[in-house]
């Protein structure tokens, strides 16, 4: 194993979004008339793109092509309002970050999440100089887990797919990076469980991001 770069999922993993999702979801539905949902519930609805978690929450039978998207704008204005208000880096990710990068590993972000958010939620938690590429679902490039952007990434870096680990916090992640012929890496910080990444073929699981430096300093 020869670890040149680091690909890391976004929410979840590098950032406890969830309470400001959860609001903003929960206000959408609230703004149709719907029901809302427990924060536990949203664990499981997130990491799969914008228009997935619509289909998650609202009910059923209103789940059709116009009222979907008529949820996916206004989500879209409320979550614009509130997208930083409770969301942080987990303890110990900026520590993490700094010394991959003074390992001279290149460092990636790749996310469900729309890529303006994405990048947005980037400028505003992490230094300018934490990552060299930065990836949000974007038109046009078919969303996790579909390796297609993990594996633009690593052109990028001009790395193989085998000199680099996908982080992660959920089985979308794991597939991405096993799909993608990169090393993988689960999180036990987020949104899942052991046991959905154990399922998901995670290469190793951890508890602390800086078990991340320490694995991939033993196998530089």
């Amino acid at each position: 194993m020869d670890i040149r770069g680091v690909i890391f999922d976004l929410d979840g993993t590098l950032l406890d979004t969830l309470e400001d999702l959860v609001d903003a979801a929960n206000a959408t539905l609230a703004h149709f008339g719907f029901p809302g949902h427990s924060p536990a519930a949203y664990r499981y609805f997130v990491g799969d793109g914008l228009m997935t978690l619509i289909e998650r929450i609202v009910p059923e039978k209103n789940r059709s092509q116009q009222e979907i998207a008529a949820c996916m704008d206004i989500f879209m204005q409320l979550y614009s309002q509130s997208w930083d208000l409770k969301s942080r880096p987990y303890a110990g990710i900026m520590e993490m970050l700094q010394q991959l990068r003074q390992s001279g590993l290149q460092l990636g972000v790749l996310s469900n999440k729309p890529h303006a958010f994405t990048r947005l939620c980037v400028q505003q938690f992490f230094t300018a100089d934490s990552f060299a590429f930065v990836f949000g679902q974007r038109e046009g490039v078919p969303r996790k887990p579909d390796p297609a952007g993990a594996k633009e990434i690593a052109d990028l870096m001009q790395l193989q797919p085998q000199q680099i680990l996908y982080v992660g916090d959920t089985a979308t992640d794991m597939q991405t990076g096993n799909r993608a012929g990169m090393w993988t890496m689960g999180v036990l910080w987020g949104f899942r469980e052991r046991q959905e990444l154990e399922e998901s073929q995670a290469g190793i699981i951890v508890t602390h991001p800086l078990e991340i430096v320490n694995h991939v300093n033993s196998n530089c």
